[in-house]
């Protein structure tokens, strides 16, 4: 779990979230070409899972001061513009992207409450199979993963390789 900065100013941890099943957490960003053409589909997502017990939770893990246009006051405009369903974090100190391995934008987890309400993430990589074109998708890796879940199944695959930009921090020795 987390807690981090939501665009409206609140702070989001995933606990809040007490009827969730479990979770879609994107690392993603404002500028990465590959993150742009996912926003819609994440806005679908969380329409279709957020009520089934699976929210879409979008974090920035980039650092403004690399890529200007993943600055907080640009995620609240991006998330303004594209009227977002879901919480869209700011990971100021890059704790969270580093504590879950992120190395993409975007970059996919799927976690799952256990029995002691537990967080265990089920998959890890890709949305699907084209990020170019929504209508041309064979394989939707995430959505498949999120129903496997829903019927009580072990998404397969459970990983894939994350396809889009390197997520933009400074590294340990810059600091």
């Amino acid at each position: 779990d987390f807690k981090l900065k939501n665009v409206d100013g609140k702070w989001v941890s995933l606990s809040d979230f007490t009827q969730a099943r479990g979770f879609v957490v994107v690392f993603t960003c404002n500028t990465c070409p590959y993150a742009k053409a996912y926003q819609d589909r994440f806005i679908a997502l969380d329409k279709t899972y957020k009520a089934k017990g699976y929210p879409v939770i979008a974090i920035n893990a980039n650092d403004p001061a690399i890529e200007p246009g993943d600055s907080f006051e640009a995620m609240v405009t991006r998330y303004k513009e594209k009227g977002y369903t879901f919480p869209y974090l700011y990971d100021e100190k890059h704790e969270v992207v580093r504590l879950y391995g992120a190395v993409k934008t975007p970059h996919i987890y799927v976690l799952e409450k256990n029995d002691q309400q537990e967080l265990i993430v089920k998959y890890t990589g890709a949305v699907d199979d084209n990020y170019q074109d929504a209508s041309a998708v064979k394989q939707p890796y995430l959505e498949n993963a999120i129903r496997a879940l829903l019927t009580g199944n072990s998404p397969d695959p459970s990983s894939t390789k994350a396809v889009g930009c390197g997520v933009k921090q400074k590294s340990e020795a810059a600091k």
